[in-house]
C-alpha cells in the first residue's frame, strides 16, 4: 500500500491538517471512498456526491481504522483530517507520487470496446512472472485509476492500468497521473461517438496514449492493433517502439486458424517472434481474440515465452461481472449476462457469439434469445445503428429477438422487421419486467438467452433475475 506519513500526504496533496494526533503516524492501508470498505491503517477519501456526502461518513471511516480522512471542509469531532481543495485532484497528485516511487512496469491500455476484458487478460498473464496489481472492473476514470496506483506497493512488479476518455485530453490527463511505459491501444469504434463527434476524434483522444509514452531508448512501447487503420496510423504518433497484435500478416503477434469450439469459445494458434502455441479459451465470443493477442503482446515484450503465454491464455477466466457471464440454468436454459455496456461493435460481437454458443442448441431444439436494449451516447448515429443492430440479429438468424426500452428499442424492433423478422420473432417491450415476464412463459429447456445493453439501461437486474429463475425484477 502506499506507506507514507501524514505529514508526507499533506505536503504531496498541498493540504491543510487538522486534529492530527500524529503528523509522522504512516498510512499503511489503501485509499478508499466507501468507509464500508475502509480497513485499519488505510485513508479515506471524502467526496460530496450528488446524493450522498462522504463527509457525513468520516467519523464511521476512522472508527473502522482509517488513520485520516482526505475532505474539502473541517469535520467536526475531532476527526484526523487533511482538508484539500479538490479531493480528485488531491488522489491524484497522491498517486503520481507513489507512481514515481514503485518500481513496477506501468502498462496502460484503452480502446472503445473490450477494455476491461483485456485487462483482465493481462493481468492474469502478468501476475505469472510478478506481483501485479491491476483495475478493479472498469474503474477507469480520474477516481478509480489513482485509487488502482495507490494499491501497488514495492513489491509490485506490474500495474496495469484502464483507461477511458470522455473527451479530448481525458487519458492525457490520466497519463500524467501514472505515466506508463506500455501502452495498448486496442480499436476506435463509435462508443460515445455522439460526445466526441466522429471516429477521428476518438482516435484522436485514444492516441494521446501513445503520445505520452517514453522514448524506445527509454524502454516505451506502443502496442497497437494492426486490424484496426486508425490505429495502426498511432505508430506515427509515438517515439516509443511500436508492437503490432492482429490478424494482419505483418503483425508481431498474431492468431492464425481461428474457429469456435461448438459451445462458442474461441481457438486458434499464436504466433509470436519467438515462438507458437494453441489457445482454447475459456470466454466466449470471437471477438475475444483480439483482446487475447492483445495481452499475449503485452506479455512477450515483458520476458514471458511464447508458450506459457499460450497455457495462460486457456487458462484464463472473466474477472469483471457482467461481460459474457455464462449461467446454465437447473432447467436446462443458459442465459448470457453481457449487460455491462453495449455499443455497436459490442453489440455485433455478442449477437455473433450468442448464434455460436447457441449452434448445438438450436440443432436439438432449443432457441436463441436476444434481449436488447438501448445503445447510448450515439448521438446522430443512434437510429441508423440501433436499425443495424436488429437487422444484424435477423441476418444471423438469431431466433427471438426482445427489444426493451424505449425509443431506441423500437428502432432495434423496426430494424429487424423490415428485414423479414415477423410475427413473434421480435417484440418490443416497454420495460424489464414487462421482459421477464415474457421470457418466464415462453424460455424451455435448451434456449440461449443474451442480455446487453448500454449501463445506463440496467438491464443486470434483468439478467440476474434470468439467471435465478425469479420472476421480478429488483429495482424495477
Amino acid at each position: 500500500m502506499i506507506d507514507l506519513s501524514l505529514a508526507e500526504i499533506t505536503a504531496i496533496v498541498g493540504g491543510q491538517p487538522y486534529d492530527l494526533p500524529d503528523p509522522e503516524q504512516r498510512v499503511t492501508g489503501p485509499v478508499e471512498i466507501d468507509s464500508r470498505n475502509v480497513r485499519p491503517g488505510g485513508l479515506f477519501a471524502a467526496f460530496a456526491g450528488e446524493h450522498v456526502d462522504g463527509h457525513d461518513f468520516a467519523e464511521r471511516a476512522v472508527a473502522a481504522g482509517a488513520v485520516a480522512v482526505l475532505a474539502t471542509r473541517r469535520i467536526g469531532g475531532a476527526v484526523p483530517s487533511i482538508v484539500v481543495d479538490d479531493v480528485v485532484a488531491a488522489l491524484g497528485a497522491l498517486a503520481r507520487a507513489v507512481a514515481q516511487r514503485l518500481g513496477a512496469t506501468l502498462v496502460a491500455l484503452t480502446g472503445s470496446v473490450g477494455k476491461t476484458s483485456t485487462k483482465d487478460l493481462i493481468a492474469q498473464l502478468l501476475e505469472r512472472i510478478g506481483p501485479t496489481v491491476w483495475t478493479p472492473g472498469s474503474f477507469n476514470n480520474e477516481i478509480g485509476m489513482p485509487l488502482t496506483a495507490l494499491r501497488a506497493d514495492a513489491a509490485t512488479r506490474h500495474l496495469v492500468l484502464e483507461m477511458g476518455a470522455r473527451s479530448i485530453g481525458h487519458i492525457r490527463y490520466l497519463t500524467e497521473l501514472t505515466p506508463p511505459r506500455v501502452g495498448v491501444v486496442l480499436n476506435v469504434g463509435t462508443a460515445h461517438i455522439g460526445e466526441f463527434g466522429g471516429r477521428e476524434q476518438i482516435a484522436k483522444a485514444k492516441g494521446e496514449l501513445v503520445e505520452a509514452l517514453p522514448t524506445e531508448a527509454e524502454g516505451g512501447i506502443a502496442v497497437l492493433n494492426a486490424d484496426d487503420p486508425l490505429v495502426r496510423a498511432m505508430s506515427g504518433r509515438t517515439k516509443a517502439r511500436t508492437v503490432l497484435f492482429g490478424e494482419a500478416r505483418d503483425a508481431d503477434v498474431r492468431a492464425e486458424g481461428i474457429h469456435l469450439t461448438e459451445d462458442g469459445r474461441p481457438a486458434f494458434t499464436l504466433h509470436t517472434p519467438t515462438g507458437c502455441g494453441a489457445v482454447t479459451m475459456r470466454l466466449y465470443g470471437e471477438h475475444h481474440v483480439s483482446n487475447a493477442l492483445a495481452a499475449a503482446a503485452v506479455a512477450h515484450e515483458l520476458g514471458m515465452p511464447a508458450d506459457e503465454i499460450a497455457s495462460a491464455l486457456s487458462e484464463a477466466g472473466r474477472l469483471s461481472r457482467w461481460r459474457m457471464e455464462v449461467t446454465e440454468r437447473a432447467d436446462g436454459v443458459t442465459i448470457v449476462n453481457d449487460a455491462y455496456n453495449a455499443n455497436p461493435e459490442s453489440m455485433r460481437a455478442a449477437l455473433r457469439a450468442l448464434v455460436a454458443m447457441g449452434g448445438a442448441a438450436t440443432a436439438a431444439g432449443g432457441r436463441t434469445w436476444a434481449v436488447l436494449g438501448q445503445m447510448a451516447e450515439l448521438g446522430e448515429e443512434s437510429l441508423a445503428e440501433h436499425d443495424a443492430v436488429g437487422r444484424l440479429a435477423v441476418r444471423l438468424n438469431v431466433s427471438k429477438l426482445v427489444a426493451v426500452g424505449g425509443r431506441e428499442a423500437a428502432w432495434l424492433r423496426m430494424g429487424a422487421y423490415n428485414e423479414g423478422s415477423w410475427g413473434e420473432e421480435s417484440v418490443h417491450v416497454s420495460d424489464a419486467q414487462a421482459a421477464i415476464d415474457l421470457l418466464r412463459r415462453e424460455l424451455r429447456p435448451g434456449d440461449v438467452v443474451l442480455v446487453k445493453a448500454s449501463r445506463s439501461v440496467g438491464l443486470e437486474r434483468l439478467a440476474e433475475a434470468l439467471t435465478t429463475g425469479e420472476g421480478e425484477v429488483a429495482g424495477s
